[in-house]
C-alpha cells in the first residue's frame, strides 16, 4: 500500500507540474490558439464558406468546426509534451526522475497527463470561440468525449517520443512543421475526402488524423467519411504502439544517458 501511495503522489506531482507549466503562461499557451482559430472561422467558415454553401449536406461553417477543434487539441497536446520533455533533458533534471524509484511508466503517464490537460483546455477554449460562429450540436456525447481524449493522449505520446529523439531546440520543431501540420491540413479538416479523385481518396486513408477528425465530426454532427469502429481501432492501436515504444526508449535511456 505504501508503494502504491508513493507512486500516486509521484504521478500527481508530475501532472501538477506539467499543468502549472502551461497554465501560468496561458497568454502564450491558450490565448494564441483561440485567436488563430477565430481567424480560421472568419476566413474559411465565413468568407469562403459563404461561397461553398454546404459540405455533405451541412452548412460549411458547421462542417469545419469539429476539424478545427481537433486540430487545436492535436497541436497543443503534442507541443506541450515535446517542449516539456526536451526542457527536462536540456536542464538535466530528467535524470533525477529516472534514478528515482518512480517507474518509467508513471513518468510517461505524468507527461501525458500534462499534454492531455493542455489539449483539452485549448479544445474547450476553441469550442467556446466556435459558439460565436456556429451553434454547437452534439450528436453523440460519448463518441465526442472519447475521441478527443484518445487523440490528446496519442499526440502527447508522439510529443514525448519527439522529445526523446530531439538533440536541439530546432529538432522539436521539425516534426510539427514537416509532418504534423501537413497531415492535419490533409486530414479532412476543411473538406470531405469524397470530393477527391479516387486515387487521392486511397492515399488519404493512410493519414491517421483523417480517422480522428472524422470520428470527432461524427460525435458532433453525426456524419463521417470513415467507419467509426475502424477509427477507434486505429487510434487505440497507435496509442498502444507509441506507449510501448516510449516505454522502451525510457528503459533504454535513449537520448538521456550518455
Amino acid at each position: 500500500m505504501k508503494h502504491l501511495h508513493a507512486n500516486a503522489i509521484a504521478l500527481k506531482t508530475i501532472v501538477v507540474k506539467e499543468t502549472l507549466r502551461f497554465a501560468r503562461i496561458w497568454i502564450q499557451t491558450v490565448l494564441p490558439p483561440m485567436i488563430t482559430m477565430s481567424l480560421y472561422f472568419i476566413i474559411f467558415g465565413g468568407l469562403i464558406g459563404s461561397r461553398i454553401g454546404e459540405m455533405e449536406g451541412i452548412r460549411y461553417m458547421d462542417f469545419i468546426v469539429p476539424g478545427l477543434i481537433m486540430m487545436a487539441v492535436i497541436t497543443n497536446a503534442y507541443s506541450n509534451v515535446v517542449s516539456s520533455f526536451f526542457s527536462a533533458k536540456f536542464q538535466h533534471h530528467i535524470e533525477e526522475m529516472l534514478v528515482s524509484p518512480i517507474p518509467n511508466s508513471l513518468i510517461i503517464i505524468g507527461f501525458i497527463g500534462g499534454g492531455l490537460l493542455r489539449g483539452l483546455t485549448v479544445g474547450v477554449a476553441v469550442t467556446l470561440v466556435s459558439l460565436l460562429f456556429s451553434p454547437l450540436a452534439v450528436h453523440n456525447l460519448a463518441v465526442t468525449l472519447s475521441v478527443v481524449l484518445l487523440t490528446a493522449i496519442l499526440f502527447s505520446l508522439a510529443g514525448l517520443i519527439n522529445g526523446v529523439f530531439a538533440r536541439t531546440f530546432d529538432d522539436i520543431a521539425i516534426v510539427p512543421t514537416f509532418v504534423l501540420t501537413p497531415l492535419t491540413y490533409l486530414g479532412g479538416v476543411f473538406y470531405s475526402i469524397s470530393l477527391l479523385p479516387e486515387f487521392w481518396q486511397h492515399v488519404s486513408l493512410i493519414n491517421p488524423i483523417l480517422y480522428m477528425v472524422n470520428a470527432f465530426r461524427y460525435g458532433l454532427l453525426g456524419v463521417s467519411d470513415m467507419n467509426l469502429w475502424i477509427s477507434y481501432a486505429i487510434i487505440i492501436g497507435f496509442i498502444i504502439a507509441l506507449y510501448l515504444f516510449a516505454l522502451y526508449l525510457m528503459n533504454k535511456g535513449y537520448g538521456i544517458r550518455k
